[in-house]
């Protein structure tokens, strides 16, 4: 591979990993702020409005971040990768253009008004507040969800005669169903994560014995949550490797590692490509998983890597194989901590419970892990294209960008962003610390709408 190319892909895949870190959080915990507010409005429990601060806060932080670390990923389309913002930014600017004119600005107003206006407001519309920012954040990331579909699965376009691609159908483009699975899955990812990390917190104030009534609201939430998205994760997860096999059957074979076309095909559990022998070492497989996954069929076929041209091979086989089956394993212990949490919630003594209690704490990273893996799994399954079948990766990178000067960019980027991530760090560890203040008493001046 070229070096300038390698760099231009590893910069951006820097920048869109360490960006999505505050994302994934955000999508979660934006959907568990309005259930929090939503039980303040319903029941008139102070508690629940106190833990949507609390959580308002954090969001805010990651929010911030987030928004800091993303928009140089839209000027990188320009610098490292202009042949592909000239071919096609016609089809790509329409979506990206709508979520930062559109559903940012409904994200960001309304999370003003839920961090600052709930005496103006009232409670009802606090509430209302907490919608706008859980809808905006999931809007945003459907529209960008939209637009990395498109380049999975390129619908509504035409092609000029100049080789620009052009966007003959804008519903098309929206409303791509691989757009519609992908989404739905990142969501419930983010929501994972979010559950996770309200888990977390929970059990680490219950271990040292601080905001306890809190905790056990944070630890009780993010179980019953988790669980439940870990199964929906589960199932969106299996539609979306349905289309990966109609759309990109090669991706399949290399994610699984499935190299000779056989009856009965096999998924790996466990094993190590050998891409030079075209095999599986040690493989521990489940015979005819893969048929009946792909297919419903336990005996059909499926085509394996090395039936297909090797130029259409995704270019880091290992790589794309391991990620894949890191996230598969981390979604399968996750649904097995959060059962066994679940029943000891049941039973009213997970707050006893402490080798539970530090589990759910040292696992709050791994959902981050498994979203970074999911990603990889879906981008490296693309290659050798930029977009799938109408514009490779080599031909999408700048031209005129020499490796020196992306080098210098991206150790500049690892520098900045390794300050940012310090600075969230201590923000939210301050956070932390303070914890789950109860609010002031009212006003007695205050008006009834303000009260």
């Amino acid at each position: 591979m070229d070096t300038a190319l390698a760099i231009h892909r590893f910069h951006f895949a820097f920048t869109v990993t360490f960006h999505y870190l505050f994302v994934q959080l955000t999508l979660g915990l934006g959907f568990l702020i309005f259930v929090l507010k939503t039980l303040a409005l319903t029941t008139g429990d102070e508690h629940y409005n106190d833990s949507a601060r609390f959580w308002a806060r954090i969001f805010a932080v990651n929010f911030a971040l987030g928004v800091v670390t993303g928009i140089p990923m839209e000027f990188q389309f320009g610098t490292n990768w202009s042949r592909f913002s000239r071919d096609a930014g016609a089809v790509i600017g329409q979506t990206l253009g709508m979520e930062g004119l559109y559903t940012f600005f409904l994200e960001s107003t309304f999370l003003g008004f839920l961090l600052y206006g709930e005496k103006m407001l009232g409670r009802v519309g606090h509430w209302a507040s907490s919608v706008a920012v859980w809808i905006g954040s999931w809007m945003s990331a459907y529209l960008i969800v939209a637009t990395d579909a498109w380049m999975q699965r390129p619908v509504g376009y035409t092609v000029d005669a100049s080789g620009k691609i052009l966007l003959q159908s804008w519903w098309e483009l929206v409303f791509n169903a691989w757009a519609f699975w992908q989404w739905t899955h990142a969501v419930l990812g983010g929501i994972l994560t979010a559950s996770f990390v309200l888990a977390g917190i929970g059990a680490f104030y219950i271990l040292l014995k601080k905001s306890e009534d809190h905790a056990r609201t944070f630890l009780r939430l993010g179980v019953i949550t988790g669980l439940a998205t870990s199964l929906l994760v589960l199932g969106t997860g299996d539609r979306q490797g349905r289309l990966v096999a109609v759309h990109q059957p090669v991706a399949l074979a290399a994610m699984e590692g499935h190299f000779n076309t056989a009856p009965a095909s096999p998924v790996a559990i466990m094993g190590q490509p050998d891409v030079e022998q075209r095999r599986l070492d040690n493989p521990f497989i489940l015979p005819g998983a893969l048929s009946f996954i792909v297919y419903g069929n336990w005996s059909r076929a499926v085509t394996g890597l090395s039936d297909y041209p090797r130029d259409r091979w995704p270019d880091n086989v290992p790589l794309l194989y391991y990620s894949f089956h890191i996230m598969v394993g981390l979604g399968t212990l996750f649904i097995a901590l959060l059962a066994i949490s679940s029943i000891w919630l049941w039973r009213g003594c997970l707050h006893t419970a402490k080798p539970l209690l530090w589990a759910l704490i040292l696992f709050m990273p791994l959902p981050y892990v498994a979203n970074t893996a999911g990603w990889m799994t879906a981008e490296l399954g693309r290659q050798p294209w930029l977009i799938y079948g109408l514009l490779r990766t080599i031909d999408g990178a700048s031209a005129h960008v020499s490796s020196g000067n992306a080098l210098f960019t991206l150790l500049g980027f690892m520098g900045i962003y390794t300050v940012l991530f310090l600075l969230g760090l201590f923000l939210i560890w301050r956070i932390l610390g303070q914890g789950p203040a109860p609010a002031p008493p009212p006003d007695p001046d205050a008006t009834p709408a303000q009260a």
